[in-house]
């Protein structure tokens, strides 16, 4: 199967945005980290940006998904239950309804649902050769489990994309997860499914939610062996550090599964400033790893990418600046590093929170180590690293000592 690329205007129809102020309403209430502002921000700034204007970039609205659609992933009788938790308000604390990370709130299963319809649709596009690119801001809900909700999550769209990507027909879907956190909703999903790689780069477990998703961590038995890989970072990691751990592991797994789709999730919550997790990398690393994302779709998946959201918390110097920058990337359009940010958008940032923005979209190239110029035993970053290498590469056909 091969991608067909669409004409639009006289050039190529490139991407496609999933976007509709409808998305807004899956809102947790005030004071949840989980704000609404974060995605009604990015789509200002990628408006001022002028990405709307590009004619590689489409954007179309989206209603909730179906019940049957949201089965795919789901159990009925959790499905009911949040319908009924979003209607009567009852708490479910057993299916992690109303409890502190997932408060109940009115619409629940339909604003829930339109961000699994927003995925599922792009993965279909993209599949049938619609469009190249498919993007998902509101997406990326990658804790979500078959019947509970988890860490802000209700359902898993990112799941439910990919499952529908399976039940188009194909036989090698790669999941690239870079969250802070462990994405482990998805990997428990396809534990046992040698159709689907799982590679989630995030801080270690025994400081952050949700506590999961260690090296020895490959998937289940037979001919899944191998297809969860996990790079659980120690707590400080910084931008050079980051990057060198994702070019280490991201593409030669990849690469050795030679997927037909990637699918990959952006959660933008291992910055500095976000007040969730304890990592520290930049703007510009994130955007240096969306575009290694990206090339990798072009070299093994012959384009074919959907891109979701996922966490991020730091609402107005963080997540606006690394999704405008990927949806900029998806669009085949990037946006210049440290180019100013329009001064239209950093006055509604500032009215809407408050506080005063940024002024640039990131500030240049972050420079790391390359795993090749060796591995240094006393890092405990390397340490981590060299864990997932040993436990995984194996089971892939890679070395785990040589690229």
């Amino acid at each position: 199967m091969t991608s067909q690329r669409v004409g639009y205007g006289g050039q190529v129809r490139v991407a496609r945005l999933v976007w509709s102020p409808d998305l807004l309403e899956y809102d947790f209430g005030p004071g949840h980290p989980m704000a609404p502002a974060r995605l009604a921000l990015t789509m200002r700034l990628v408006a001022d940006l002028g990405l709307l204007a590009q004619p590689t970039l489409e954007v179309t609205d989206v209603a909730p998904a179906s019940d049957a659609v949201v089965q795919t992933v789901h159990d009925p009788d959790y499905v009911a239950a949040v319908r009924r938790a979003g209607t009567a308000l009852e708490a479910d604390e057993a299916r992690g309804l109303g409890t502190e990370d997932n408060p109940l709130f009115h619409g629940m299963h339909e604003a829930a649902a339109r961000q699994v319809a927003g995925s599922v649709e792009l993965a279909q596009a993209v599949w049938d050769g619609e469009v190249l690119h498919g993007l998902n801001i509101a997406g990326g809900m990658h804790h979500a489990q078959r019947g509970a909700a988890s860490g802000f999550c209700v359902y898993n769209d990112a799941a439910a994309g990919i499952q529908r990507l399976l039940d188009l027909g194909a036989e090698r879907v790669a999941y690239v997860d870079l969250d802070a956190h462990h994405g482990d909703g998805v990997e428990a999903f396809f534990w046992d499914d040698p159709r689907v790689l799982t590679v989630s780069v995030h801080e270690e477990g025994r400081t952050l939610f949700p506590g999961t998703g260690n090296p020895a961590d490959t998937g289940g038995t037979g001919a899944a062996s191998g297809t969860a890989v996990n790079v659980a970072l120690p707590a400080r990691t910084d931008g050079p550090g980051w990057l060198r751990a994702v070019d280490a592991v991201v593409p030669p797994v990849v690469r050795a599964f030679d997927p037909q789709v990637i699918v990959s999730q952006h959660g933008c919550d291992a910055h500095g400033l976000d007040p969730l997790s304890h990592l520290e990398v930049p703007v510009d690393a994130q955007r240096t790893a969306a575009e290694w994302v990206h090339a990798l779709a072009h070299e093994r998946a012959d384009g074919r990418w959907v891109a979701l959201g996922g966490g991020g918390y730091a609402v107005v110097d963080v997540v606006p600046l690394v999704w405008a920058a990927l949806v900029a990337e998806a669009a085949h359009a990037p946006v210049d590093r440290g180019a100013p940010l329009p001064e239209s958008w950093r006055q509604a940032a500032l009215g809407m929170s408050g506080i005063e923005p940024a002024r640039a979209l990131g500030s240049g190239p972050v420079e790391f180590r390359s795993w090749r110029s060796g591995y240094d035993p006393a890092d405990p970053l390397d340490r981590a690293v060299a864990a997932t290498r040993r436990e995984v590469f194996p089971l892939l056909g890679l070395d785990p000592h040589h690229d």
